[in-house]
């Protein structure tokens, strides 16, 4: 099933500041309010005539003053309005160079996003979003074999915005990974391709995709575990599509339709394929099983070596081998360690002759504990274990079998993959 499309209307946060008040009028000059006036001679009043013309002086003078001050507070005001009508301009950095160092988030971000694709998938059951990325010159895009199960119209959308139709090529469900291709695109940016064997924990990762369908997103985290044996899938009950993944665990936060997006290192290069998240309970008890969809910091990816080996296989023939040690295990068993089964399916030995298992001393009811020295607790686990590997590799089990521990050295089988 592809992921889940969902969508939230953008903020509107932004807001005119108002206009300050302009500066208050001047008061207006009133010549006659300082009382009578005066000539200065000693103090004594003027005759008649001069008293006349003193007067008719003062009110001239008045007159005069008034209109200059009258004036002078025009100016001022108008001063003040078209200072209040100023665009306001506040301290602000400079600036700067766009280019930022190749290992910032932001380095790494504008190396990959080129090479990122958004795939919108239809089929029967409706419609999903998912992520990809291209693997080479020819249009090759991998991505998780969840997002495009059931599909039966393809569409890649580049970072540009631009889309095409694309077909499928091939897909695994064990691994649950997928290749689709594209044609008559020019200018593809193939994405370089790291070594899961180099991660370690706490390196720095990008992670890219479209959760919700939000296109080129771009989070950062660390690799928090590796090695960690996971099981995603299994919805139809009978555990044919149930994928076995040794994966990547990140704390990058990683949510629905970022399946099939790379997790990048600091050199911008590939070094897994995220596929899964670990959901919280919605009650935050666990009580009714139910899975909040956002992530919570647990986001898992394939490694890139597993996720090489299989996009070449189905590149070249459509279909994936996996590494087999050719025996049945007892998935009931709940013991610590992997038990081989006493009796196959349908009567069948559980123990098939001449095979892997076989060559190797493996019988019926012996409880695998170990491969090449690291612990394992269960059936599924053992999987995760031997398909981390390819068909042909060595490895060395250690073996519980009546009370005894002993170390059984195996060239793994190949069988083909659905």
């Amino acid at each position: 099933m592809a992921d889940s499309q969902q969508s939230e209307p953008a903020p509107s946060w932004w807001s005119h500041p108002d206009r300050p008040a302009g500066a208050p009028p001047a008061a207006a000059y009133d010549p006659w309010a300082a009382g009578p006036l005066h000539t200065v001679d000693g103090g004594r009043p003027a005759a008649g005539p001069v008293r006349g013309l003193v007067l008719r002086q003062a009110v001239a003078l008045g007159l005069g003053t008034a209109l200059l001050a009258g004036g002078i507070g025009g100016y001022v005001g108008v001063l003040a309005e078209r200072r209040a009508g100023t665009r306001l301009e506040l301290p602000q950095a400079a600036a700067e160079a766009k280019d930022r160092a190749p290992d910032s988030v932001a380095g790494i971000a504008a190396t990959a996003l080129p090479g990122v694709v958004t795939l919108h998938v239809r089929g029967s059951g409706g419609g999903g979003t998912g992520t990809g990325f291209v693997l080479d010159a020819e249009g090759h895009i991998l991505t998780n074999n969840h997002v495009v199960a059931g599909a039966k119209d393809i569409t890649v959308t580049f970072s540009t915005g631009d889309s095409v139709t694309a077909e499928l090529i091939g897909r695994d469900i064990g691994y649950d990974l997928a290749v689709v291709k594209v044609d008559g695109v020019r200018g593809l940016r193939p994405l370089t391709l790291g070594n899961s064997e180099n991660v370690k924990v706490g390196d720095p990762v990008v992670a890219i995709g479209a959760p919700f369908d939000l296109s080129n997103t771009v989070t950062a985290g660390i690799i928090s575990a590796t090695g960690r044996p996971i099981t995603a899938g299994g919805d139809k009950g009978d555990g044919s599509d149930i994928s076995y993944v040794d994966a990547l665990q990140t704390d990058a936060p990683i949510n629905p339709g970022n399946s099939g997006g790379p997790l990048l290192d600091a050199k911008a290069h590939v070094i897994g394929i995220n596929s899964a998240i670990r959901g919280a309970d919605a009650g935050g008890d666990g009580g009714d099983g139910a899975k909040q969809s956002g992530s919570i910091g647990l986001g898992f990816a394939i490694p890139v070596n597993q996720g090489k080996r299989v996009a070449e296989e189905l590149i070249r023939t459509g279909r994936a081998t996996h590494p087999v040690i050719g025996v049945t295990l007892d998935m009931e068993y709940s013991g610590d360690g992997a038990r081989v089964a006493t009796r196959g399916e349908g009567g069948k030995p559980a123990v098939t002759p001449d095979g892997p298992g076989e060559r190797a001393g493996l019988k019926g009811g012996d409880v695998i504990t170990k491969v090449d020295g690291t612990r394992v607790h269960g059936g599924d686990e053992l999987i995760i274990k031997i398909r981390a590997h390819r068909p042909g590799d060595p490895l060395k089990l250690t073996v519980l079998r009546d009370g005894r521990e002993r170390t059984l050295d195996m060239v793994l089988g190949s069988a083909n993959g659905s």
